[in-house]
């Protein structure tokens, strides 16, 4: 029998030291905002996956520990059967995280006088990262184009030098939520693999499709795309399980695998924590597939009910249709107001914590970007705060 999961539940976070809740003083300067910025759900994590950890509690010894047996043929299984691209295990290692995994990619395949390529806006670790490791970033704006983005392959030639190395795709794009076309990613391949420039595609956003849109997998667009690039994956945003670092690359050709990977076990950095792969294994099951389509259809209803609101009520700000995952990218240019202005809007009037476009770099002014998964309950309290602020403005 099928279950029916319960998203309109409101769980109460406080007191788990959560980062959502936890930050907020720090970070906005008001604890008592409802927050909508950081990309985790508020909605419980799946019954399932909890289980599992609780199974492996029973036995409570937690001593070294060893990948288990089928762990990565579950998640090429995965992969193969939502994208499709068929992975082979030996291209697969843990990463502890994938901001952390950029960060040691920097550093195995990028010198110190080379650089890295972003096109902004974007999730703005793809900036800090490198800025943070003392490797030039070279910026490729996106262009906007009837309410989305493309990329900017003029561009791209102009800025591109022979000390640019590597670049950082966000595919699906975070913060507009883009699945980018195959014809795009085979044109970015082509051009990247001519170059000798390395594509870093960060795909956590991979299993979050929605309505009829399809993820296609950078490296599966072509024999350049898998000879020049490097994939991480999570099913941490799609089962909420942030917290429990579950991260992967996947390295198709054989000579950037043997580099990363040797790095990788020479600082026992591919090494999991004992709970990440039992949660991992949890989630890539016919179970958890379920609750993701219905995780899914919750978050497209609520996409709906933000698209109508605006439309209807606040038509000043106009928001972007994602075709994946539960950021929604607001155009708030019509409010004409200049970066501070529209933070203190949301902050101080709507008492909202939004993350203001600004941070994900050129592209991003005069944008908010709302996080939809929550409650129904409480994204329409949200709707309903905005808008009463933007009346008494």
């Amino acid at each position: 029998m099928q279950k029916n999961y319960d998203f309109d539940r409101v769980i109460d976070r406080s007191g788990s030291d959560c980062l959502k809740y936890g930050a907020l003083q720090e970070r906005y300067g008001d604890s008592s905002l409802l927050p909508l910025w950081v990309a985790d759900m508020d909605f419980e994590t799946p019954p399932f996956i909890t289980e599992a950890l609780r199974q492996r509690l029973n036995h409570s010894l937690f001593g070294y520990t060893m990948m288990p047996a089928h762990y990565w043929e579950t998640i090429a299984s995965w992969i193969e059967r939502h994208h499709p691209w068929k992975v082979q295990t030996d291209w697969m290692t843990f990463i502890p995280g994938i901001v952390k995994g950029i960060g040691m990619a920097i550093n195995v395949f990028v010198k110190p006088h080379e650089k890295v390529i972003i096109q902004p806006p974007v999730y703005h670790p793809f900036r800090l990262t490198p800025l943070g490791n003392r490797r030039e970033v070279v910026y490729n704006p996106l262009r906007e184009m009837n309410g989305t983005y493309e990329m900017d392959f003029e561009q791209l030639e102009a800025v591109v030098d022979d000390d640019c190395r590597m670049l950082i795709l966000s595919n699906p794009h975070n913060p507009a939520g883009i699945c980018w076309d195959r014809e795009t990613l085979q044109r970015l391949a082509h051009f990247c693999h001519a170059h000798g420039i390395i594509v870093l595609s960060d795909e956590i956003h991979c299993d979050m499709a929605l309505d009829d849109h399809q993820h296609i997998p950078f490296a599966s667009v072509s024999d350049e795309a898998a000879q020049c690039s490097i994939t991480f994956g999570a099913p941490s945003k799609t089962f909420n399980i942030a917290g429990i670092v579950s991260s992967y690359a996947i390295v198709p050709d054989e000579q950037l695998r043997s580099r990363f990977f040797s790095w990788l076990e020479a600082n026992e950095l591919n090494e999991p924590t004992l709970f990440s792969p039992i949660a991992t294994m949890a989630a890539f099951t016919p179970e958890g597939e379920e609750w993701r389509r219905q995780m899914l259809r919750y978050i497209e209803g609520n996409i709906d009910m933000v698209m109508t609101f605006f439309h209807d009520c606040l038509p000043q700000i106009k928001p972007w249709r994602p075709m994946a995952s539960f950021l929604v990218w607001l155009d708030c240019r019509e409010l004409h107001l200049n970066h501070e202005e529209l933070n203190r809007l949301f902050i101080q009037k709507a008492h909202l914590a939004l993350n203001d476009g600004e941070m994900f770099g050129k592209g991003g002014e005069g944008f908010m970007r709302l996080n939809v998964a929550a409650p129904r309950s409480v994204l329409r309290q949200a709707l309903t705060s905005i808008l009463h602020a933007c009346s008494i403005s």
